[in-house]
């Protein structure tokens, strides 16, 4: 069956967001008024916190805790840090921009409530979160750079747990990165024009901004690089054909994932799961270039010259292809027009359909005592057919494991060609429906079973293996039983 060019590639607007428990916001609370009324320790950690944005902070307390007077008279410059022996009244929120209450009486957080709204603060009740216009997670401080986290009060302790990773994760150089980019964002913004000029120098920054501390020439030297730039004539656009894996975005490299962040448009086949494509960067563009096989594709040329156009524009362009892109995914014509055509291209390879069946079977492919090759093969030619030139004899050798891809419609013929040429009919098989999906369903047959069968029709992406090292009794590790269905 040939190629069908009933379709054109489609830009899709798919939603960038998920729903959000709370939306996260930085606020500058530099010189503004917050107000804090309680006692307790947790009133001491909100009061430092608060002093620490810039805010000018008063606390009202009538039996302040021992921290909390720790807390005031040590002070936490930027802001200010007054406390009032007494309790809170209405008057005092008047003015504030932010009001937190620590109390368990429903009638005294209904007051300040009301009294808080009244004067135009957002309210916070310490561990109230229904009560709360606005709640404060876990921060990992690296300020400039801040990250906040919040499990919208469900969970506090999940929040310090995941704030640990991240600041195990995150270098305490990144403070100064932050404050250098700070002071050369003026010069960036003058001189490299919006869009992939500018996005390209500050994702090299941010790549440095991993490694170790700037140094007091690291200016200099990135606005000469800025200048540099902005006097290049050369377009940045290029081309990364990315590995999306079989469909489990846990599976892509952290390269496909970083190269996906950084996509001003990605070009994406009908097979890459939702869940891989949701990696994108959300500003990025995203253009469907279905092909699949007996449906209307887009045809290989206009994908070829959809990614040489864009790329001359200067756009950074992510050709995410379903499992790995050199793996039966005409890759090799895409890097060869775009070499012709001077466009930098790169490849990130990624988990291909057939290793990701072995893994969900727990099948190793090369086992010593069932195989001694591996090979992976097309179930059709261009023209549907069953591909004569393959070396029949060679894939008939019962100690091969066969791994089948795009062999649905082809099943039964090919699983009688393989008997002729004298694989025995009992040779284990394995069909992987949506392997590394949502809804994953893995068979195990034998090869006799194919021909009976005849064709698999099938909604979802089919990758068929043959061999003894899919035989029922092998799997090296445990399989969910509700995960195989044996026939």
């Amino acid at each position: 069956m040939t190629e069908r060019d009933g379709r054109a590639p489609l830009r899709t607007f798919p939603a960038r967001m998920q729903p959000l428990a709370r939306l996260p916001l930085f606020v500058d609370l530099t010189g503004r008024r917050v107000v804090v009324a309680g006692s307790s320790e947790a009133v001491a950690w909100k009061a430092e916190l608060f002093s620490a944005a810039g805010g000018d902070v008063q606390v009202f307390a009538e039996a302040p805790d021992v921290e909390l007077v720790a807390v005031v008279e040590r002070g936490t410059p930027p802001g200010r840090l007054t406390l009032f022996r007494r309790g809170w009244t209405d008057a005092d929120l008047a003015g504030s921009a932010l009001a937190v209450l620590d109390s368990d009486e429903p009638e005294e957080i209904a007051a300040f409530q009301a009294a808080g709204h009244a004067a135009g603060a957002l309210v916070n009740i310490v561990d109230k979160p229904d009560a709360c216009d606005v709640l404060f997670g876990s921060i990992v401080n690296r300020s400039p750079v801040v990250i906040g986290i919040s499990t919208d009060g469900a969970a506090p302790v999940m929040g310090q747990a995941i704030r640990r990773r991240i600041e195990t994760l995150l270098p305490p150089a990144i403070a100064a990165w932050g404050a250098l980019a700070g002071r050369i964002r003026d010069a960036v913004t003058s001189r490299l024009a919006p869009g992939a000029p500018r996005r390209n120098f500050w994702e090299r920054f941010a790549e440095r901004a991993f490694g170790p501390a700037p140094d007091e020439g690291e200016a200099a030297r990135l606005v000469a690089e800025v200048e540099g730039a902005a006097r290049s004539v050369e377009q940045p656009g290029r081309v990364i054909l990315v590995g999306a894996g079989p469909g489990e975005p846990e599976l892509l490299t952290l390269k496909a994932v970083r190269a996906l962040q950084s996509a001003d448009v990605v070009l994406y086949d009908d097979l890459v799961s939702p869940d891989v494509l949701e990696l994108a960067r959300r500003e990025a563009r995203r253009v469907m270039v279905g092909k699949r096989g007996g449906r209307a594709s887009c045809r290989q040329e206009d994908i070829n010259e959809l990614m040489v156009e864009l790329a001359r524009a200067g756009e950074r362009v992510v050709r995410l292809k379903a499992g790995d892109p050199m793996v039966f995914g005409r890759a090799g014509e895409e890097i060869e027009r775009l070499v012709a055509e001077g466009v930098a291209v790169e490849v990130v390879p990624g988990i291909s359909a057939g290793i990701a069946l072995a893994a969900a079977l727990g099948a190793s492919l090369t086992h010593r005592d069932a195989a001694h090759s591996l090979r992976f093969v097309t179930g059709h030619a261009k023209s549907g057919e069953l591909d004569e030139g393959l070396d029949w004899r060679g894939l008939a050798d019962p100690d091969t494991t066969l791994i089948v891809y795009m062999g649905g419609r082809t099943a039964g013929r090919l699983a009688a060609r393989l008997i002729a040429e004298g694989l025995p009919p009992e040779t284990p098989a394995a069909f992987g429906f949506g392997v590394g999906q949502r809804g994953q369903r893995l068979e195990r047959h034998r090869l006799g079973d194919l021909v009976t069968l005849g064709s698999v029709p099938t909604d979802q992406p089919l990758v068929i293996g043959i061999g003894k090292v899919f035989a029922a009794g092998t799997p090296a590790v445990s399989v969910p039983a509700e995960a195989v269905i044996t026939v």
